[in-house]
């Protein structure tokens, strides 16, 4: 469970979840799965989740995260490396540097493999249109 604010804190903002699918334009469902994977740790009063800037920055990870591609287990790795230094520490640029090389050569990989799937489309259109015309010859031959 989220820990609520310390003396002196900067913020003591919250936030319902409603506030944060808006904020994100995502649904609260969406804001829920990511609670029961651990990647949220809303604030509890009673049935109702309060969440704390910590909360929203987390969920900006997570968003951040999985439009780069990262996996859910990725994105929980950088979040705990976040909690234990917000600011970054160089284990935990290091790590991210890692993530983002792994991401950039599995994108590269897939570029690859669509200008492959591209060529043979172009082959197999190329011999569609061959067949094609040769059949309209042979009809005006004939």
């Amino acid at each position: 469970m989220a820990t609520p604010p310390q003396e002196g804190s900067r913020s003591r903002r919250t936030y319902t979840i409603g506030e944060l699918a808006r904020l994100f334009e995502i649904t609260p469902r969406t804001i829920r799965f990511y609670e029961q994977e651990g990647l949220l740790e809303p604030e509890r009063r009673g049935q109702t989740r309060v969440y704390h800037d910590k909360d929203r920055v987390r969920l900006k990870l997570t968003l951040r995260g999985k439009r780069l591609g990262f996996s859910l287990v990725e994105i929980r790795e950088v979040i705990q490396l976040y909690d234990h230094a917000p600011d970054g520490d160089e284990r935990q640029l290091r790590r991210m540097l890692d993530i983002l090389a792994d991401k950039r050569a599995a994108m590269q990989q897939q570029l690859e493999d669509i200008r492959v799937l591209q060529r043979e489309l172009d082959d197999v259109e190329a011999r569609c249109q061959e067949s094609l015309q040769a059949l309209t010859r042979q009809r005006a031959k004939g």
